[in-house]
Order: C-alpha cells, then structure tokens, then sequence
C-alpha cells in the first residue's frame, strides 16, 4: 500500500505551533535548491466496483469507465508533470487507487511509456500495482507484467470471511489466497500483502491466528494497518451507532506489539511504522516518501512533493490533484494538468515533515539527509540541547547519535504521541531568540502506546486516494 497521508502529520504540526498553527518560523534564508535530479512517481486510478464499508479514500463507482479517456489524461499530466519538475530520472512508479488492477494492462503501459519518453526510467525499477483479490486472475497478471510491472501489493485485509464480510471487501478468503498464490509464480520476492488489525470486535487471539495464516501464504513483504474509523463511512456508523464494539487501545497496542513479535520471529525487518520485509524486499517507493524525496502525483487527487523548475520555481511545493475524475479530465485536456492546489513549503514545513516522516522507519533520520533541508541547524544543535528530545533519549525512545536521530522500538510504537513535543522542540529551535531549553523536557504520551498501532500513521492522502 502506498504512503496515503499528511491528516495526522498536519494535525500534529498544528498542535505543536503556538496559536494553532501560526507560521512561527525564522526569518532565515531557503537553503539554495539543488540540481533538480530524481523522484518517485504515483498515478491514482479512483475507480473501484465497489465501495468497502470503512474506505472514505478518493474512489468512485461508476457504472462504466471510459478507459480510453482517462489513459489519455494519465499519460498527458504524467508527461506534463515531469516537465515541470524537470527531473532527470524517476525512481520507482506507483499504481494506486481505488483499484488500479480494473484497469487494464494496455493503460499501465502507456503510462510507464510516457514516463520512459519524459525521464529516465532505470531499468528494473520498481513499478508497483495494487490489486484486489477479485481482479486478479493470472492471465490480467501475466498482461500487467508483461506491461513493465514487476511488483505486486495485494489488498487482503483479512483471511477471515466473515471479517471480510464486515470490511464489505468484495472478495473472500478462499479467493485472497488463489490470488496471492498466481502473484507468487508471476512476481516472485516482490509480492506485498497488506492487513487490517483492530477491526470491531476482533479479540487478540483472532488477530494473531489471521496473522499467522498470512504468514504461511505471504512473500517477503507485508503491510499491517490500523483500522481507522473515517467520518462517513458505513462501518464508522455503526460503531458510533453503538451497533459494534471497537477494540480498547491497551488490546490495539497488544495487537501491534503481537504482530512484531510474529514477524521478526519470522525473519522480518521491521523497516516502518506499518512495514515489515525480509530478504531485502523493502518498498523502494515508500521509503521515498519517508526519507522525503521528490515525488510526483498524478491522476485525480493525488498529491506530489517537488520543485517546479520548468516554470521557474525554485522552492519545493506541495501539489494537489483536484479530486473528481470528471473534472480533472477536463482541467488535463484543457492546460496538461490538473493540479487543484500548490502551497509553496517553507524551509522550517519542509523540516516539519523530514522528521514526522523519517522517525517512522527504522534507519531514522541521517545528519547528511538532514542537511539536506537544514544546512544552518544540525540534528545536533536541533534536538541535542536540553529539551524534549533530550527527555525522550533518556527515557529510552530517541536516540541522537553518529547515525542521525531514530526512535527505538519501544519509542517507535508511540511515536503519533511523541511527535508533538519533537515538533514543538524544532520550533522553537528554528524561531529566532529560543531558549536553549526549548521546551518543559515533559513529554505527553500515552501509556497504553497511542499511536503503537501508528500504521494509520502518516499515510492517508500521500497518494490522494486509497488502495487495496
């Protein structure tokens, strides 16, 4: 599943600001924007056949689509896109949605075509698919294969038919295993399975025999997400109604602490917040999001990270696809591109974000890659001080040492409730006239481990829509 979110991250931004969110950051000078050199590339397809009971991402159900059209549009933004930000090379490409295996095989080529045409796609790159098990017979994977994609990630949330039943997935468990079992032959080493974890009513035992079912039947990659309750959505109704129990957060955090065990037990690296790999199979495209790369969004509603050099822009923007499929064709065909909305990041938002980000996974922050977006303030000068972050060290969740900044694990599972103070720390850094104390050194956490089940963490809009 690929990255989806900055609701938290902005949440969290804001809460640490004073006054809610006010700009509050020095006057010191933008670093002097680098040679604009490579970046990832997502593509949101936003249909699906149906609309699962607990998904409120961009997706739509139409009784047709007009392929020929939308392949159009996908191919004239991405090529639009990539002239603006002017990069030299794409780094991986992403199909996500919605339910990018409804498209056809014929649509991902001619994206990946134009990509080839506009950038530098390396050969052996990865070019991930998500799909869902009822899309997913070996002759549509052997035809996307075929046209250049050599990574799968497989929507099966679950192995349970009646927690299927619940999530409304249009496919069963019989039917998730027949689909990773086809991908297996056809991307083998590189096929992803993501699950679901704290569905209503799911006790730990439940939880931990799916898991280890999934076990048995996955590759060397696997995604664990959190259940979020989206306002909106049939499943959030219900539980709000009072109609379904959702699980306590001392049961979340034994769920997720459960999980790890399982999977580094099993070999796995536990690389993010919400991934775990083994042999080597970690998703070069999300690490781009959590080390901050470039990167770039196209179809409707997605969302990029990058400098517009080929208009002229020399600072890094945040881009937004407008949302409705109908509309943004409209808006391709008409000026290249549908970009709704691009909001100019300062030099202390750019920070803001390498480290909500990069503390999610297990490599942390380097100095180099902080450097990157702060040549004037260190990771040392930073958080070294006394401070919050100097509390979080001492109590054994941070660590600040020749390798960067990273959390340990046990700071790593409640990282959503430590964000905040770290946030606020780097504020008051980065404004003009600190207090070498930076904050009160009291940080505010949970101890049931908040955010332990953080795979609903960072990810919800990155991409501008959901996934399988």
């Amino acid at each position: 599943m690929a990255a989806r979110g900055w609701r938290p991250l902005a949440a969290a931004i804001a809460a640490a600001r004073p006054g809610g969110g006010g700009p509050g950051a020095a006057p010191a000078p933008a670093p002097a924007p680098a040679a604009p050199t490579a970046a990832a590339l997502y593509v949101h397809w936003p249909y699906c056949r149906k609309r699962c009971s607990y998904c409120n991402f961009n997706k739509y159900v139409v009784p047709a689509v007009d392929e020929v059209a939308v392949r159009a549009c996908l191919v004239r933004e991405a090529r639009t896109l990539l002239r603006l930000s002017q990069v030299q090379s794409v780094t991986s490409v992403f199909f996500g949605g919605g339910t990018p295996s409804l498209a056809s095989p014929s649509t991902i080529a001619a994206v990946l075509e134009a990509v080839a045409g506009a950038a530098h796609l390396p050969a052996g790159a990865e070019v991930t698919l998500e799909a869902n098990p009822s899309s997913t017979s070996i002759q549509r994977l052997a035809g996307f294969r075929a046209a250049g994609v050599n990574r799968l990630s497989v929507g099966v949330q679950s192995l349970d038919d009646a927690e299927l039943q619940l999530l409304g997935r249009e496919h069963t468990a019989a039917e998730a295993r027949g689909a990773v079992e086809a991908a297996w032959g056809l991307f083998p080493g590189r096929t992803s399975l993501d699950l679901l974890f704290g569905l209503p009513g799911q006790s730990r035992d439940a939880w931990a025999q799916g898991l280890e079912a999934a076990l048995g039947l996955c590759d060397d990659h696997i995604s664990l997400y959190q259940l979020t309750l989206e306002q909106g959505t049939a499943l959030a109704a219900q539980v709000w109604g009072g109609a379904l129990p959702m699980p306590p957060q001392d049961l979340l955090a034994d769920m997720y602490l459960t999980a790890r065990a399982m999977l580094v037990a099993a070999g796995f690296r536990h690389y993010e917040v919400s991934n775990f790999a083994r042999k080597g199979a970690l998703s070069t495209h999300n690490l781009s999001y959590w080390r901050a790369e470039q990167y770039i969004g196209v179809g409707p509603g997605a969302h990029g990270r990058f400098v517009p050099w080929g208009e002229g822009g020399c600072s890094r923007e945040a881009r937004v696809q407008t949302l409705e499929p109908g509309a943004w064709m409209r808006e391709v065909q008409s000026q290249g591109h549908g970009t709704r909305r691009r909001v100019v990041l300062s030099p202390l938002e750019q920070l803001e974000e390498v480290l909500a980000l990069g503390l999610r996974t297990d490599e942390g922050i380097t100095h180099e890659r902080w450097g990157q977006f702060s040549p004037h303030l260190s990771l040392q000068a930073a958080f070294g001080a006394p401070g919050e972050a100097r509390a979080l060290q001492e109590q054994g969740w941070l660590v600040l040492d020749g390798g960067g900044l990273r959390c340990t694990w046990e700071g790593l599972a409640l990282l959503d409730s430590l964000l905040p103070d770290l946030l606020c720390q780097l504020q008051h850094r980065w404004a003009p006239g600190a207090a070498p104390g930076g904050g009160s050194g009291a940080p505010r956490r949970s101890p049931t481990g908040d955010g332990a089940a953080g795979p609903s963490g960072v990810a919800e809009v990155v991409s501008g829509g959901g996934g399988e």
